[in-house]
């Protein structure tokens, strides 16, 4: 069976207008577009696919902050969003998250996935490709940590649904500057600093598995060093 992969960053209590989250998914769709082709076309999910492919939506920040100051998107100061991109049913990528929120009890977010079927996961399910969704998203979004991976490698670390995000490593990892300095790391590890944002740590330009032996070792030894660096913490409330 296939590995499947996804890419995400995350912040906390940090309040925000709809104008705003609605301005930082408009950059993050953005600069989506040259990373792949079919996610220059987002749609709003329907009944079944032919329904929704006939949903699409504009992405300029007034279509999207009208989206999301529907009362179907307002949750408790949160502004939720939900859209998807593909030319065929078995072959989809989605963008969810939510932003705005002043809640210390659960962070906003970002999520993208997609499925490693078939061209697009041949194209997308790489290091530059998904290094490039990290890095949109810590440009658009200003995330405190953001990881793309896969699925199978967090269940191997037994990460689940109450695992705080930034306490784990992955394929592709994003930490933001406040959260101190990334120590010197093994290699084939790659790090790139992104001026006024954090830092970028892409484990292996292979297409990271758990059926790798050596990724995994790879994986456990920058986790151990990061751990040491003081890097891997829970989400704190933003600006503290």
């Amino acid at each position: 069976m296939s590995e499947t992969y996804y890419a995400g960053c995350y912040w906390l209590a940090r309040s925000e207008p709809v104008e705003s989250c609605a301005q930082r998914l408009a950059s993050f769709i953005q600069q989506l577009g040259p990373l792949e082709s079919t996610w220059n076309r987002w749609h709003q999910t329907a009944a079944n696919f032919e329904k929704a492919r006939k949903r699409q939506v504009h992405t300029d920040e007034a279509t999207l902050a009208k989206l999301m100051m529907s009362k179907a998107h307002r949750f408790m100061g949160s502004s939720s969003f939900w859209l998807w991109a593909g030319e065929n049913e078995d072959e989809t990528s989605s963008v969810h998250g939510n932003c705005g929120s002043a809640s210390i009890h659960s962070c906003s977010v970002c999520a993208l996935n997609t499925g490693s079927r078939g061209s697009v996961g041949e194209r997308v399910l790489t290091a530059p490709v998904l290094a490039g969704v990290i890095r949109a998203m810590a440009l658009a979004w200003e995330p405190e940590t953001g990881i793309a991976t896969s699925h199978a490698h967090l269940e191997q670390l037994k990460v689940d649904q109450f695992s705080s995000p930034g306490t784990f490593v992955g394929w592709i990892m994003y930490f933001a500057d406040f959260r101190g300095p990334v120590p010197p790391l093994p290699t084939p590890v790659q790090v790139e600093h992104i001026p006024n944002r954090g830092t970028l740590i892409t484990l292996t330009q292979e297409k990271f598995t758990v059926s790798n032996p050596a990724h995994v070792a790879l994986a456990a030894d920058v986790q151990a060093r990061l751990q040491d660096a003081g890097l891997l913490t829970p989400l704190r409330p933003w600006g503290t």
